[in-house]
């Protein structure tokens, strides 16, 4: 049931509200998933009085804003992206009341806060897909083909692995691009369109500065649902249009949401943003995106994709400013969130690289993202026991029938269903809850233990572990998000390449030259300035540079 505040009162603003060149341009905003951030009542689940208490953290670190995944009411079926109710708060989780205290307290802090809303899919235990008359002219069913309508209506897949269809009881289907229990919603209907702007206003009273759209690029499918014609269809998503993925339809949606955000911020001297999870083939289409009519912010999974190589690097780099810039709009960059490898594993395991990569990003201009635990260099945990994961991928795809990992081709799975037709089904690895402090597991998340096990090595990369440690991976990242803030050259603006050795990239903002060496050696060259920050020691000596191996390195000219 729709939960109400028992004493509702006007949320207190964001410090530096009102109408200006856009907060959100440079802004550096740090992902909170909610249920591995902190657990404040020991049931090893974080909750929103757990992050409440450490958004002082948050603080320190140097961010903008938060980002909380979903905390909405919800069976769980997908860690909360099967929202039964978009106005209460799941008990897991919370509370309404604590909602808006976590949203008081971060404005009370200078920090803004962006909310997940979850629209190409609902649970199916909300109330509309419970009701089997209302089901179906608020999600899409079809008939079966076949002759007595056995086979699925076309030959669509889930992400999640096997068909994107499951049959009802009346013999008909209904779509599901992710799990069966995420039937997805049907955007032809003027009541979804309505019931989402209502749910918008909703959160916007409370006091929340933006949404972040779950897979923006969904809500529209083609026209007759046409097949696609093979398997392994996750593949292709982010490398080609397809039938149920950026449709030019949802452009229209967004429209509507930037109306409503502008609208609403107008009104109160506010500027509150959509950002949009759209996997998109091209730069050049993710851009259409962000038009000055449609949302603030897309994240660019090319870069987030790119391979540790100059040549790729800067492709994507010129890719996404040249297709941003054509729609007046910031590139945005992120390298780790809660659906992929943790950057240090995914760059091949190397703690270096994964710290160059950082102080490449946050030199770029534009707005990032952090996924929470990335300023610890925290690893991917890659040997998580079958029985404790909860990625619905993981079961739908046939990994849980044997001992594999992140990486591993199995050839075959359960019923048919090829063990490659969905994502790979180890998001867990990415979300085990953070290490604050101690030797041992639950290292401080909570008074009790941890929703997914810890490892056994983590206490060396706990907050208290790293704190005040010059060389600590936490150190860097406040040291960095404090220079760029201090420096005006550094977030929105300009940048030109400059030359430089094969294996180095280097490029220059107001005042500041960038670095990357992403050999696996040292590379000397002349010093181009004084250095201001490093992710690894460089060495200037008689007018020439030593640059590590897998390096970054900010200097002052």
């Amino acid at each position: 049931m729709t939960q109400e505040l028992t004493s509702p009162s006007p949320a207190p603003q964001a410090p530096g509200s009102g109408r200006g060149p856009g907060w959100w341009r440079d802004a550096v905003i740090y992902q909170v998933y909610v249920r591995s951030f902190a657990d404040s009542d020991g049931d090893g689940i974080g909750d929103l009085r757990g992050a409440r208490e450490r958004l002082p953290y948050l603080k320190d670190l140097g961010v903008d804003a938060v980002w909380l995944t979903p905390f909405y009411a919800s069976p769980q079926a997908d860690g909360g992206y099967d929202v039964a109710d978009y106005r209460a708060v799941d008990p897991l989780f919370g509370t309404l009341q604590d909602a808006d205290g976590l949203i008081r307290a971060a404005h009370d802090l200078g920090l803004r806060v962006i909310v997940d809303i979850v629209p190409n899919h609902t649970s199916d235990r909300h109330p509309w897909f419970t009701d089997p008359e209302l089901a179906r002219q608020r999600y899409l069913f079809r008939p079966g083909k076949g002759e007595g309508g056995e086979l699925p209506p076309n030959d669509w897949e889930s992400v999640f692995g096997g068909p994107a269809w499951t049959r009802t009881d009346r013999g008909d289907w209904y779509l599901h691009l992710f799990a069966p229990e995420q039937p997805d919603l049907n955007w032809d209907n003027p009541e979804v369109h309505a019931e989402f702007e209502a749910i918008m206003r909703f959160w916007l009273d409370l006091g929340v500065d933006g949404f972040r759209v779950d897979v923006a690029h969904g809500m529209i499918k083609a026209p007759g649902l046409p097949d696609i014609g093979h398997g392994a269809q996750a593949q292709l998503i982010g490398s080609q249009v397809l039938p149920f993925f950026d449709q030019d339809g949802v452009h229209a949606i967004h429209r509507a949401w930037r109306r409503l955000l502008d609208g609403y911020g107008d009104a109160r001297d506010k500027q509150v943003i959509g950002v949009a999870e759209a996997w998109a083939p091209t730069a050049e289409r993710l851009a259409l995106y962000v038009r000055p009519d449609e949302l603030h912010q897309a994240f660019n999974f090319q870069f987030l994709n790119a391979p540790w190589q100059t040549d790729a690097l800067r492709s994507v780099i010129d890719a996404s400013l040249a297709a941003t810039a054509s729609v007046g709009a910031p590139t945005t960059w992120v390298l780790s969130n809660h659906d992929v490898v943790r950057h240090t594993t995914r760059l091949g395991g190397s703690l270096a690289r994964a710290r160059a990569a950082t102080l490449l990003m946050l030199a770029l201009p534009g707005s990032a993202y952090l996924y929470q635990g990335e300023e610890l260099g925290l690893p991917e945990v890659t040997d998580l026991p079958d029985e404790v994961r909860q990625d619905p991928a993981f079961f739908r795809g046939g990994r849980a029938t044997g001992a594999v990992g992140p990486g591993t081709d199995t050839e075959s799975a359960p019923d048919g269903v090829a063990a490659t037709s969905g994502q790979d089904g180890f998001r867990d690895g990415c979300r085990v809850p953070l290490p604050w402090s101690g030797e041992s597991p639950p290292y401080g998340f909570g008074p009790g233990g941890s929703w997914l096990p810890q490892p056994a090595d983590w206490g060396a990369l706990t907050v208290a572990a790293q704190t005040g440690d010059p060389a600590s991976t936490l150190e860097l990242y406040r040291a960095a998000l404090d220079l760029r803030r201090r420096l005006p050259g550094l977030g929105d603006g300009a940048m030109s390449w400059a030359p430089a050795p094969e294996g180095v990239l280097a490029f220059t903002r107001p005042g500041v030259l960038c670095t990357v060496n992403t050999l696996g050696h040292d590379v000397e060259l002349p010093a181009p300035g004084t250095p201001l920050l490093s992710s690894a020691p460089v060495t200037v000596q008689d007018a020439a540079a030593r640059l590590p191996g897998d390096s970054c390195t900010w200097w002052a000219i």
